[in-house]
């Protein structure tokens, strides 16, 4: 039996992952934006253990969910489920004054990754659009750029590839991956999204929980449960380097390099 943390998992995937895992016999703890989203997302989990809440839009809303994470004792894995997306008219900006796409997608899942102790496994829920995601790194919170949600989208999971790879180098006793769920009928994804809802949640629970010789990897990414090639600029250990650094200076936590 594994012990599971799943970002943003009151519905979409990030519940249906949960569900799967619970149903196998694991033990999940949730995440959700607020204690009323909490109460629903156990709701809709039975058998979890217990849910988290805190605004992922907000730097230090994050940090104490981390904090909350770490009081609960240790996780074999962590799940980065949690994003927005990006059906929005124009940039909304969050308290901090960040993109919320940035703050949500890319910001949030690498403070968590560097303020909860570390797991055995972690796992970056990207999508197929990061291959149009700009690896330059400039204005990453389009603060200059005419606001594009795709573009802002597609940036963010550019970076959560790059994130998984970054933490796969520098921490080797940790399997870290990432994948994409496929476009399915989230609310993220819309109703007429064509791929299995239910496969969309498989490939994040196998990362997190099995012993299967394909799923003990670290630094790929995967599609339903297969690898599948990325965009080629998340290999860039130059560019990885630059991603950390840049949300080290935003969000004012440094990458640890030591285990904790």
């Amino acid at each position: 039996m594994s012990r599971i943390f799943i970002t943003g998992s009151a519905d979409g995937l990030g519940q249906i992952a949960a569900r799967q895992l619970v149903k196998a016999g694991h033990q999940v703890v949730l995440h959700a934006r607020n204690e009323q989203r909490c109460k629903e997302a156990l709701a809709a989990v039975p058998g979890a253990e217990t849910a988290v809440a805190g605004d992922l839009s907000s730097i230090a809303d994050t940090k104490k969910v981390a904090a909350r994470v770490n009081d609960l004792g240790a996780f074999d894995a962590v799940i980065h489920n949690a994003g927005v997306g990006y059906q929005t008219p124009g940039r909304i900006a969050t308290a901090d004054g960040l993109s919320r796409e940035f703050a949500v997608n890319t910001l949030a899942p690498y403070i968590l990754t560097c303020l909860i102790n570390k797991p055995k496994r972690l796992i970056y829920l990207s999508s197929g659009l990061h291959k149009g995601g700009d690896p330059g790194l400039t204005d990453l919170n389009w603060d200059k750029r005419p606001w594009n949600g795709l573009q802002a989208y597609s940036d963010t999971k550019l970076h959560d590839v790059l994130i998984a790879f970054a933490v796969a180098r520098k921490w080797p006793g940790v399997l870290s991956n990432a994948l994409e769920p496929g476009w399915v009928a989230t609310k993220m994804g819309g109703a007429g999204a064509p791929d299995d809802l239910a496969q969309g949640g498989e490939t994040q629970a196998w990362l997190a929980v099995s012993n299967d010789k394909a799923a003990m990897v670290s630094g790929q990414y995967f599609y339903h449960k297969k690898p599948r090639e990325p965009h080629a600029a998340t290999r860039k250990v130059e560019l990885q380097d630059a991603l950390l650094a840049e949300c080290a200076r935003i969000s004012g936590v440094a990458f640890p390099l030591n285990m904790h």
